[in-house]
């Protein structure tokens, strides 16, 4: 696999893609440069991971603190925010430890929201379990908990020290959960790389049968375009922005329906769709290639409508919360054709309302 590293100046960090790399002695304790490492995980993971990586640290010569939170989108929010400080208070952590994030986006969302609040900022690294984390969450720096009028609300951008990711830990994967982290797969190539979603047409069944090799070509590709469009817009000012393609439509279904009843990958496709659908009223897509995202987001299992029980209304009032309104306007990521996207503001209510009372379905 190639080296990615994320370049930021002195924020730089590298992304470490291979079997076996949660143990891999030699990468991880030369990322840590205290003596305390404060483990944040959650009840599934733990399990899995956990032992393995005590051992090693401990070996090491590192003491580890492990926080282990229940699982779930729910569980990202401001009281287990403040549960976390509280133990690592207690447990008097100091300004050279380590946080570490061991676990999907929920875990390292959290994780490197305390890392960035703890004594003003403390060093933390991303050890992402889930697809969806590998391809996304885990690089970037983008760190936040939900609250109940909006999804990532309350966060800052703190750059991790490095991150490990293992795609064998996706063996353990749900059926579910692998599904939720393809749609930010294919969000990748819809705008960003056509080659890149003309490959994942042509590779669905290896996918699915999560052959390793495929795998960590995918996760990879997917590791080089973030970090691509990071080092170019580390705080979301420009082209970073693209990356949130279906993210307003889905993080509306998210909020609307509570946390957890729909999974973020699953919002994000039924999101994507809208997107798609957008684009295709503005004449900046062809219905063909409408098809060939239904399409191959439909192979994944994937939503591609949005709950039945949403109209324009709940969707608008959502959306005019969400992080992208700048002066009171709405933004939206739209694809122009597949490969390629761009952010507009200009959309009329009588658009929105067209779309949204006519696409949502069971």
């Amino acid at each position: 696999m190639p080296n990615i590293r994320v370049d930021l100046g002195e924020r730089s960090y590298p992304i470490k893609i291979e079997a076996g790399a949660f143990l891999d002695a030699g990468f991880l304790l030369s990322a840590i440069k205290g003596n305390h490492v404060v483990i944040i995980s959650n009840e599934v993971v733990a399990p899995l991971f956990l032992d393995p990586l005590l051992k090693l640290l401990e070996q090491g010569g590192k003491t580890s603190i492990p926080i282990i939170l229940p699982d779930g989108e729910a569980q990202k929010n401001l009281q287990n925010f403040e549960l976390v400080l509280s133990r690592m208070l207690e447990a008097r952590i100091s300004r050279d430890a380590c946080v570490l994030a061991l676990g999907g986006g929920v875990i390292g969302d959290l994780s490197g929201f305390v890392a960035a609040c703890y004594q003003r900022g403390i060093d933390f690294i991303q050890m992402p379990t889930t697809l969806l984390s590998q391809v996304d969450s885990s690089v970037g720096g983008k760190t936040a908990v939900n609250h109940p009028l909006g999804k990532n609300m309350i966060g800052a951008f703190y750059q991790p020290k490095a991150v490990l990711i293992d795609p064998q830990s996706l063996s353990t994967l749900p059926d579910r959960e692998f599904a939720a982290g393809m749609a930010e797969v294919i969000k990748y190539g819809i705008i960003y790389d056509l080659a890149f979603f003309n490959w994942l047409e042509q590779n669905i069944e290896l996918i699915q049968s999560k052959s390793l090799q495929t795998l960590s070509i995918m996760i990879a590709r997917c590791c080089e375009i973030k970090a691509e469009v990071v080092n170019l817009d580390e705080k979301e000012h420009g082209i970073r922005a693209l990356l949130n393609l279906g993210h307003t439509f889905g993080h509306a279904i998210e909020a609307e329906m509570g946390y957890g009843k729909w999974v973020h990958g699953e919002a994000v496709a039924a999101g994507t769709m809208l997107a798609c659908e957008l684009a295709v009223m503005r004449k900046q897509m062809l219905v063909s290639e409408l098809r060939q995202v239904e399409q191959l987001l439909g192979a994944f299992s994937l939503p591609v409508k949005g709950p039945t029980s949403m109209q324009a209304k709940h969707y608008i009032g959502h959306m005019q919360r969400d992080k992208k309104v700048v002066s009171g306007t709405m933004r939206f990521i739209l694809p122009i054709g597949i490969g390629k996207a761009h952010v507009v503001s200009d959309v009329k209510d009588e658009e929105l309302h067209l779309l949204l009372d006519s696409t949502s379905v069971e």
